[in-house]
């Protein structure tokens, strides 16, 4: 298995240790399947590639490709019960990155915020940057283990808990635009921001609590399109891929 690190030595990446941020959706490709196996051998390979590079990988993943919380609240769930089976949902979508990711033979360990020992290592954030500093890749699941948080605002906790240099959310979009691109043809992206431009703007590029918790600790937060074979290594060498806001 691929413990150690490798990649040219002569360029050094940008960050050391990253917390990458991905959508159920994205796991879903173009919503044939709940999971598309052929999207995530890709973001398997792109996340592989970065490890091998030398960085500290810690990964949370959303559930909206099984479960989506607003979803069950608006089918009669009540909100706690409809935000722990989004919950769950992320358990499912950490299990299968990390067997495409033990696959490609990487050393992988997925912790849960809700205690599930038969499946995953319950997260204890002293444990967890001791799997990091063993070149493992770090699958946070469950969210925070608390319903009412979104697991933007969890990937922003866990990437502060773990000393992280840096949030990278792979979307489908190339970055933060002005408006919707989907809806807006005229939309314009913004290469860099503050933090306080995407309170005032009311930008939509994560939850309020996930952006507020990234300004108040002085996280950045790259926003990418990661469905571009390649992109996660090119955030990570430093490159101007998509938006980042400090």
């Amino acid at each position: 298995m691929s413990g150690s690190a490798g990649g040219d030595p002569a360029r050094a990446p940008a960050w050391s240790r990253i917390l990458l941020k991905l959508s159920g959706e994205i796991l879903a490709g173009g919503g044939r399947q709940v999971l598309d196996p052929e999207i995530i051998e890709s973001l398997a390979r792109q996340i592989g590639a970065v490890r091998r590079s030398g960085v500290e990988i810690a990964l949370v993943v959303g559930g909206g490709n099984i479960v989506r919380g607003g979803d069950a609240i608006r089918s009669g769930h009540e909100r706690a019960s409809a935000d722990t089976m989004g919950m769950l949902a992320t358990v499912i979508n950490a299990l299968a990155l990390q067997d495409h990711l033990e696959r490609l033979g990487f050393y992988t360990r997925v912790l849960s915020a809700i205690k599930m020992e038969q499946v995953a290592e319950p997260y204890i954030r002293r444990r967890a940057i001791r799997h990091l500093e063993k070149g493992r890749i770090v699958i946070l699941a469950a969210g925070t283990g608390n319903p009412y948080f979104t697991t933007d605002t969890a990937a922003v906790l866990r990437a502060i808990e773990c000393d992280c240099n840096v949030v990278m959310k792979g979307t489908k979009v190339d970055g933060v635009h002005t408006a919707d691109p989907a809806k807006d043809p005229a939309a314009e992206r913004l290469p860099r921001l503050r933090y306080q431009e995407v309170i005032s703007r009311n930008l939509r590029v994560m939850d309020m609590t996930a952006i507020t918790l990234c300004m108040e600790n002085g996280l950045p937060l790259v926003v990418f399109d990661i469905t571009t074979p390649g992109n996660l290594q090119r955030v990570v060498m430093g490159e101007e891929v998509g938006s980042i806001v400090r």
